[in-house]
């Protein structure tokens, strides 16, 4: 099993300092990766439901909430080893000539690092904001999926498409291995044909219960794609506000959480540091907790 962190950002929480001490501790500790989250923009007040069991959302609208891509930059300045990772991007709302290119970048000044995570979101009024069609996005990720894969591996590069259409059209730099891993976040039907038919891998951001019947579903089309669902990269975020029962013990209860995990065939936990390190940042007290996580599920 290899663990990861999550980047939450609450209140004003958010700088070279947080960033800092989770890319050089996380790295210092055998932690495996790094992972940045994204909303572009919060209307003030929306009717949108989010994919939770309450269907609301448990972080800030309030807090920073910064480009992913570029924390992750400066998190790959300060390490060697450490994998980097998105959480989700929010594929709909990006070009993927403009996406391509930016996660080729730092796939390159990373040395190969980067494991892009995507997702057609779940917050119509900000996808609006961006005079992008709602409920168009499934096709859109479809699209932009194969499109992003055509920009990474053909020089020169083209697609042809419903939603995107271009080329012939030279996009330098290459990711250093040629592509790079991509992880389709969200837990449904769609989600789940999504990944067998163009990605690597899964990030669903849900309850233990609901991954179970995720993974039932994901089985499913793997086989009708003629995809082995074993060759897949199965990560799911622990986040104790998404599963406050399985949390109850606090970061005493990772060591169980990650073997029920494991079990299920997860290869990755992704722990978010706003729910196990504290809503305010402490560099002291959030280094002491890093250490006590590591202690408990990587020793």
């Amino acid at each position: 099993m290899k663990f990861g962190f999550g980047m939450i950002y609450f209140k004003d929480v958010f700088g070279p300092d947080l960033v800092g001490l989770l890319a050089r501790k996380a790295e210092e500790l055998g932690f495996e990766s790094l992972w940045a989250p994204e909303h572009v923009a919060f209307p003030l007040t929306w009717n949108s439901r989010c994919e939770t069991q309450d269907g609301e959302f448990p972080e800030e609208s309030g807090a920073p909430w910064p480009s992913p891509l570029l924390p992750l930059a400066y998190a790959a300045a300060l390490t060697k080893r450490l994998k980097l990772g998105t959480s989700i991007i929010i594929l709909p709302e990006h070009h993927p000539i403009r996406l391509a290119k930016d996660v080729a970048t730092l796939d390159v000044l990373s040395r190969g690092r980067v494991i892009l995570g995507i997702g057609g979101g779940w917050l119509k009024e900000e996808t609006e904001l961006l005079g992008i069609d709602f409920h168009s996005r499934g096709a859109r990720c479809d699209e932009s999926l194969q499109a992003l894969r055509a920009l990474w591996r053909d020089n020169p590069s083209t697609f042809r498409g419903k939603h995107f259409n271009f080329g012939p059209v030279v996009s330098l730099p290459k990711p250093v291995g040629g592509d790079i891993p991509v992880l389709v976040g969200g837990h449904s039907r769609a989600a789940a044909r999504r990944a067998a038919r163009f990605a690597q891998g899964v990030y669903p951001a849900t309850t233990f219960e609901s991954a179970k019947a995720y993974f039932k579903m994901l089985r499913e089309e793997c086989d009708k794609a003629g995809r082995n669902f074993n060759d897949l990269d199965l990560t799911v975020g622990a986040d104790a506000l998404l599963d406050p029962e399985m949390w109850r013990g606090g970061i005493a209860a990772l060591p169980d959480i990650s073997k029920r995990y494991e079990d299920l065939g997860v290869t990755r936990i992704t722990i978010s540091s706003a729910g196990s390190l504290g809503y305010e940042f402490d560099a002291d007290a959030w280094t002491r907790n890093l250490e006590d996580i590591a202690n408990r599920v990587l020793r």
